[in-house]
């Protein structure tokens, strides 16, 4: 199993709207993805609700049962469109991928 892991940093504001704004939408379109993409296993997004200077404001935590699959959700055009959003509004991102069992 693959653990996938990012952490995005948003702009303040945005031509999408304001950082909660914009976090609320990412968590809404991102979880919405379990629904069109099979190869995700478990998708959870949380929204940061204790703010200070290193906090990040949105976290993305999924599983998928190989590369091959972490690979296939990465480049299916409804997580590219996600994606396309999400470009805009971050600010910064980091992100983790590792093996399980």
């Amino acid at each position: 199993m693959i653990k996938h892991i990012v952490l995005w940093k948003l702009k303040e504001v945005s031509e999408c709207g304001d950082r909660l704004q914009n976090a609320r939408k990412m968590k809404h379109d991102l979880e919405a993805l379990k629904a069109v993409i099979p190869q995700i296993r478990h998708i959870e997004v949380g929204l940061n609700s204790i703010p200070s200077d290193g906090s990040y404001d949105v976290a993305l935590y999924s599983e998928f049962e190989s590369e091959k699959d972490l690979d296939i959700y990465q480049k299916h055009p409804e997580h590219l469109k996600v994606a396309e959003f999400v470009g805009k509004v971050r600010e910064r991102r980091v992100v983790v991928d590792y093996h399980v069992g």
